[in-house]
């Protein structure tokens, strides 16, 4: 009798198994970097830089009918950072990126809770940052709606980082961090043509307990038919930045055209203009792009808005890129980008200058090797704006870059 007992029970549990999804995979994707004018023109008295950093990551979901499991953890390995023998991360690179829960209401709504990635449409705004080694996420609570052609998205944060005494609700203190945020995300498809509309509100600590409101609105749009295809972009800020600064006309404007000329030959060119501050004392007109993936934008070489040019001249970036399918498991994509600023510099000088990127792609049986190379050809107001002279700056502003990538499926 026991004997039948245990046999029920394991068909019990198989048929449970069987109506749920379990997987189990990751990634192992180090990538070695030598940095002669990366995001910064480098002077001719320093030295490159050059480093090797892995990301190892460990992914497992859960799924059944009503609900899903998703957790992601991390490490960051910049190579030769421990010493030998070293028993622990002493510098403390391991972490949760991604622990969320996923549950089914009915009727095309859903909640999702924890720590997620939050990416909407060409990521300008919100974005993954997968190109960052850490890259990006957000602890917040989304609400979910999807029909037909028509998702909606509600989501809402309430940051710490020090819990403090009983009752403390202010405490939030790293840079960029916001200390509330409420964002809103609908998103429509007409056929061929795609158009979302974002509305954000992030909240920054100023003090006790004093938060600075900074307001995102704008909307995405794209249109594809046959092998040409349109992206636009359109975003305002209003508010106050961190530090109560007033932000009055502040706006992002895009527009990309794009067309497959043959199965091997895609070729695009584009124009982004974003404000900057023309406002007196204790305001600015000039837009930040906030959580998205930056790098994506404004050439490769991150000169622009990835931890910089933060409330300076803005930014007119006009681009021409062409991707070539050179085999059936490699490509190659080559992007020109003029830079100039959307405001005059205090010479009256706006040039900035030309970045030139390369990328070659190429897949193995498992895995897949991507390699860079970029070129910065500096104007006269590309020297002024980050300080240095042209006389001391080092010829050839420029970085490469070599990227394994391992995605390995251990169990589905």
């Amino acid at each position: 009798m026991k004997k039948q007992y245990v046999i029920l029970g394991l068909l019990l549990g198989c048929l449970q198994f069987a109506q749920a999804q379990f997987t189990l995979d990751g990634e192992f994707r180090p990538r070695t970097e030598y940095l002669h004018g990366f995001g910064n023109l480098i002077p001719e008295a320093s030295e490159p830089d050059f480093f090797t950093v892995t990301r190892a990551r460990l992914n497992a979901g859960y799924s059944t009918e009503s609900y899903k499991i998703y957790m992601s953890i991390q490490d960051i390995l910049l190579w030769g950072e421990n010493p030998q023998i070293v028993h622990s991360d002493i510098n403390n690179k391991f972490d949760l990126f991604e622990a969320w829960a996923e549950l089914q209401l009915g009727k095309g709504w859903s909640t999702k809770l924890g720590r997620q990635v939050l990416s909407y449409d060409d990521q300008r705004i919100l974005g993954g940052l997968d190109w960052a080694q850490q890259g990006r996420n957000h602890d917040a609570a989304l609400i979910k709606y999807a029909k037909d052609d028509f998702a909606l998205d509600l989501a809402l944060a309430f940051n710490q980082d020090n819990l403090g005494a009983a009752g403390n609700l202010y405490a939030t203190t790293p840079l960029f961090s916001y200390k509330t945020m409420q964002m809103l995300h609908l998103n429509k498809k007409f056929g061929d043509f795609t158009g979302s509309l974002l509305a954000m509100n992030t909240g920054y600590q100023n003090g006790t307990p004093g938060v600075s409101n900074l307001q995102t609105f704008g909307t995405h749009l794209n249109y594809k038919k046959g092998a040409f295809g349109v992206t636009a972009n359109a975003y305002i800020q209003t508010g106050e930045r961190l530090g109560e600064i007033d932000v009055k006309g502040a706006y992002d404007l895009s527009l990309d055209l794009s067309y497959k000329a043959s199965e091997k030959v895609s070729i695009g060119a584009g124009v982004e203009v974003i404000s900057g501050n023309d406002a007196g004392a204790g305001e600015t007109g000039a837009f930040f792009p906030l959580y998205g993936t930056n790098h994506k934008f404004n050439g490769l070489m991150d000169y622009f808005y990835v931890g910089n040019h933060a409330n300076t001249i803005g930014l007119v970036d006009i681009h021409l890129g062409a991707d070539f399918k050179l085999s059936e498991t490699s490509n190659l994509s080559v992007n020109i980008l003029n830079f100039s600023g959307e405001q005059e510099l205090a010479s009256g000088e706006k040039s900035l200058g030309t970045e030139l990127d390369l990328v070659f792609a190429k897949k193995f049986n498992g895995y897949s090797l991507v390699l860079g190379y970029s070129q910065m050809f500096a104007a006269d107001g590309m020297y002024e704006l980050k300080g240095i002279t042209k006389a001391d700056a080092a010829d050839g502003q420029n970085w490469a870059w070599a990227m394994l990538v391992i995605k390995p499926k251990f169990l589905n």
